[in-house]
């Protein structure tokens, strides 16, 4: 098969169009004839090597996965599939039997692995094999472009506004780095909640493309006169949820943003992983911060659900072929785009 290897940790130019074996897949693993693959900035970070993360060079990367069903153990998914069927993958490997996984919360099992990352070879290539109870039917009518843009970003997303932070109509929800592929999730489904959303951005563009998604009010960052902007539109009452997923460029500020009682839900760190915090502003005013990693099956169903009624759409930015990889990649460490970057197998 056609794949895009890394063959070493450093810079995109370790990003190399190539032949590959086709992976055979193992018992309870459905092989996926991948016909996209969306970029995250998790792609990234494992190419630059990211610390406790054993990668096999060449390594596949790539965790949004869409395409059709090729073979393997299909009677071994969580739902009825058919060869040749069009779907899309929750993108995790988890051990099955502690008491995390037995309770449906696999995301926190200590075995847990992302795919494309640490979870084994990812979508850069023709073929794929995965677990196969993590395959679901793709959402009628999208694209196979479309479908891919999904499965990571909407089910953290969901996992930290719905189940973490328990969003409830008429909250106020601050989505920062508003126009990745996790802030676009973020705001759909905030506002799906019936939350008001204020989008924060260092871009006037990705501002824009907020308010069509439903932002109702635009702060743009500097991080510096984030809570002012903040206070500022809120009449000075705060937020009652942040979303964050930027880490120390913004968290500061951004627990600033809260009312008294507030929750910052965070799920990424992309400027760093240390952040300066004065407890004394934490416990004063009772705030909470929640952190979130990915998400479970029962999510990921709730999130198909609401593609299928509408009631959440992908948002694509641009698509480039599975051998312009590199390409794609340095289009997304630029930080030019809104929504998902998406490679086309």
């Amino acid at each position: 098969m056609k794949a895009t290897l890394l063959e070493r940790f450093g810079g995109p130019e370790h990003l190399v169009f190539s032949d590959a074996p086709d992976p055979s897949p193992a018992p309870g693993e459905i092989l996926v004839r991948v016909r996209a693959c969306a970029l995250n900035h998790l792609d990234l970070w494992v190419r630059g090597g990211l610390p406790g993360y054993k990668i096999k060079f060449p390594h596949i990367l790539g965790s949004d996965i869409a395409g059709e069903v090729a073979g393997g153990d299909v009677d071994k998914a969580a739902v009825p599939l058919k060869l040749g069927q069009r779907v899309v993958v929750i993108p995790n490997r988890s051990c099955g039997h502690c008491e995390f996984c037995l309770s449906g919360r696999v995301n926190i099992c200590a075995q847990y692995a992302i795919i494309g990352a640490n979870g084994g070879p990812g979508g850069y290539a023709e073929y794929v094999s995965v677990p196969a109870q993590n395959v679901f039917p793709a959402p009628r009518g999208l694209k196979h472009e479309h479908a891919a843009s999904f499965p990571l970003t909407f089910l953290t997303a969901w996992h930290m506004l719905i189940t973490q932070a328990d969003v409830k109509p008429g909250q106020t929800v601050l989505v920062c780095g508003a126009g990745s592929g996790v802030g676009v999730a973020a705001i759909q489904i905030a506002t799906m909640a019936g939350a008001k959303v204020i989008a924060a951005s260092t871009s006037d563009k990705k501002l824009a493309a907020a308010k069509e998604l439903g932002a109702k009010e635009f702060v743009h960052m500097p991080k510096d006169e984030l809570h002012r902007r903040v206070l500022q539109v809120t009449d000075g009452r705060g937020v009652d949820v942040v979303f964050e997923h930027v880490g120390p460029g913004v968290f500061e500020k951004a627990l600033k943003c809260l009312r008294p009682g507030g929750i910052v839900v965070t799920c990424g760190s992309t400027t760093g992983p240390t952040v300066e915090l004065d407890m004394r502003y934490v416990f004063f005013k009772e705030l909470r911060i929640q952190g979130a990693k990915m998400g479970t099956a029962s999510e990921f169903i709730e999130v198909l659900r609401a593609f299928e009624a509408g009631r959440l759409k992908p948002v694509v930015d641009s698509v480039f072929p599975l051998s312009e990889a590199r390409q794609a990649q340095e289009y997304l460490a630029a930080g030019r785009q809104f929504g998902k970057v998406v490679l086309k197998v």
